[in-house]
Formats: structure tokens, C-alpha cells, sequence
């Protein structure tokens, strides 16, 4: 059974502005698929390799679920940020320490929400250059680039709470 503290971290200015940065990078995938989806061959390219290669093809369909799969995940991750108490922390939740905790894993999620979608927006625009002919895949940039996206944040992060921890520990 948990027993933390069920504390609602006060959005800051920064914690609002990633929010809504997240949720117009949301409307722009939709609108960038959408917009382009009539102009787009009946097969385009689906899959690309660790070298940013495309080597998957399927029907133009297909581009759709890019906006839908970063539909889901933004407004899941979105109802999972209400509840910060039941997030795993590298230290135990106390009073003393939930809302510093838990505005800290909360501002970490709304970080990798925006990524998640700007990632899905590049994979859009950069499948619509493809077929569009200005380039040729991804780009072998691609991966080392969204890997970097998230593991950089989510390791500040980490390595954020765990101070918290340290700081505890010698009553600072």
C-alpha cells in the first residue's frame, strides 16, 4: 500500500511553458500529417535503419499512426503526471521531501512528453521530405540525436534526485 504523500506540485513558469510548448508540438504534428497526407504517394517509406535508411515500405495509411501513437503517449503521460506519489524515486518519499521529489519527476515527465512528440513530428517531416525527394531517409544524425533527447534529460534528472537523497542524508 503507498503511503506518500499525495502533494500536487505548484506548476512553475517553466513547467507551464513546457506544457504548452508540448501541447502546440501536439497540434503541429496533426496539422503537418494532415495537411500533406492528400499530396503523399500511395506508398511511402515506414521503417528506416539504425543508419536512417529507409528499408520498410507500406501504404501512405501508415502515417497516421505516428500522430495517433504520440496522441496516446503525450495524454498518458499527461494523466500519469497527476500522480506523482506513485512514481518510483531513488530515495524514500517522505513529508519532507514529496514536493521537492515530485516536482522534479513531474518536470522530468512533461520534459520527455515534448520530446516524445517532437520526435514523432521529425519522423513525420523528415517521411514527407523522403517522398518529396529532399532527402534520402533520415539521416544518420537521426538516432544518435533522439537518443541523446532522451536519455541526456532523463539521466539531469536522475542525477537531480539523487542530490536530493545526498542532500538529506547530510541534513542539507
Amino acid at each position: 500500500m503507498n503511503t506518500r504523500p499525495k502533494i500536487k506540485p505548484i506548476l512553475t513558469t517553466t513547467d507551464k511553458a513546457i506544457e504548452l510548448v508540448g501541447w502546440l508540438a501536439l497540434i503541429g504534428i496533426w496539422v503537418l500529417t494532415l495537411v500533406n497526407y492528400s499530396t503523399l504517394p500511395e506508398t511511402i517509406p515506414i521503417h528506416f535503419n539504425g543508419a536512417g535508411k529507409a528499408d520498410g515500405f507500406g501504404n501512405k495509411e501508415n502515417i497516421l499512426s505516428l500522430p495517433i501513437v504520440s496522441t496516446i503517449l503525450f495524454i498518458g503521460m499527461t494523466v500519469l503526471n497527476k500522480y506523482p506519489h506513485v512514481f518510483n524515486y531513488p530515495s524514500t518519499i517522505t513529508k519532507e521531501n514529496a514536493l521537492q521529489n515530485y516536482t522534479n519527476a513531474t518536470r522530468m515527465i512533461r520534459f520527455l512528453k515534448l520530446i516524445i512528440v517532437i520526435v514523432f513530428g521529425l519522423i513525420v517531416f523528415k517521411i514527407i521530405d523522403n517522398v518529396k525527394g529532399k532527402a534520402d531517409g533520415l539521416g544518420a544524425w537521426f538516432l544518435p540525436l533522439i537518443l541523446g533527447l532522451i536519455f541526456i534529460p532523463t539521466a539531469y534528472y536522475l542525477m537531480k534526485a539523487i542530490r536530493f537523497k545526498k542532500n538529506k542524508k547530510l541534513g542539507l
